[in-house]
């Protein structure tokens, strides 16, 4: 997979001439180097690579001819939305970033009793464009043309009273369960995997959980960090159900 592949948030037509975003020619011109004539691959989210050539290269103006469209088959088959419990440092950001590298459709912060970050409203919506631009980024590295949403962060009490189909397979990590994710049946429908931030889910929050329809598997004998239960959880049930 060739790294010269970016993020293009506009509708891309084959033989159209687009203007790069800031972001995309920023990366192709000063961080890779290219210049007229030079080919790379653009994706907007729409399940395609588009390859296209670079026509105009200026310094607040660089332009690309879409040459051809492929559709991208490499969506894992399990739909997976990570509810996760916000976690400080660089701990979401690590996590988001190999959860999309490992398929995950959907991630959603989640405030949770241990949870050390505090956002206000504005902190909140800057907080989750840098964490939509970490999926987008691990999207342009992994070859994936569909790129997962990351939600506004939600309390764990609104995020547990909201509903769900009844094909939905709901999943929280808990240390003391008797469960493994090899137990378990294969999900038809929907993954809910949640996990909680430092410290993990208080004891009430697990039993609230449960009592919404979670179930609460083990990862071994072992204690995982935050930022580690998830990709654990991820890659097994890939292993299990998926394409691994």
């Amino acid at each position: 997979m060739s790294n010269l592949r970016f993020f293009e948030p506009q509708n891309l037509q084959v033989g159209s001439l687009v203007t790069l975003s800031e972001n995309a020619a920023t990366h192709a011109t000063k961080v890779m180097r290219l210049n007229i004539g030079d080919t790379l691959t653009l994706f907007c989210g729409d399940g395609a690579d588009y390859a296209c050539e670079l026509t105009s290269v200026q310094k607040n103006l660089v332009m690309a001819r879409v040459q051809s469209k492929q559709t991208i088959d490499n969506e894992s088959p399990l739909n997976i939305s990570l509810l996760l419990g916000m976690s400080a440092g660089d701990r979401m950001d690590i996590a988001i970033q190999k959860a999309v590298e490992l398929g995950v459709n959907r991630i959603v912060p989640v405030k949770t009793e241990r949870s050390v970050v505090k956002l206000d409203e504005e902190k909140a919506k800057k907080r989750v464009t840098h964490w939509q631009n970490i999926a987008i980024a691990a999207c342009e590295q992994s070859g994936r043309a569909l790129v997962p949403k990351v939600e506004a962060p939600v309390a764990l009490s609104t995020l547990l009273a909201k509903p769900c189909a009844n094909d939905t397979l709901r999943i929280t990590l808990d240390p003391l369960a008797d469960k493994k994710l090899a137990n378990l049946t294969k999900p038809v429908g929907e993954i809910q995997l949640l996990i909680g931030a430092e410290g993990g889910l208080s004891t009430n929050e697990i039993a609230l959980a449960s009592q919404q329809g979670f179930v609460g598997v083990q990862l071994g004998k072992r204690i995982l960090r935050t930022e580690t239960a998830p990709l654990a959880a991820i890659a097994v049930m890939n292993a299990l159900w998926g394409d691994l």
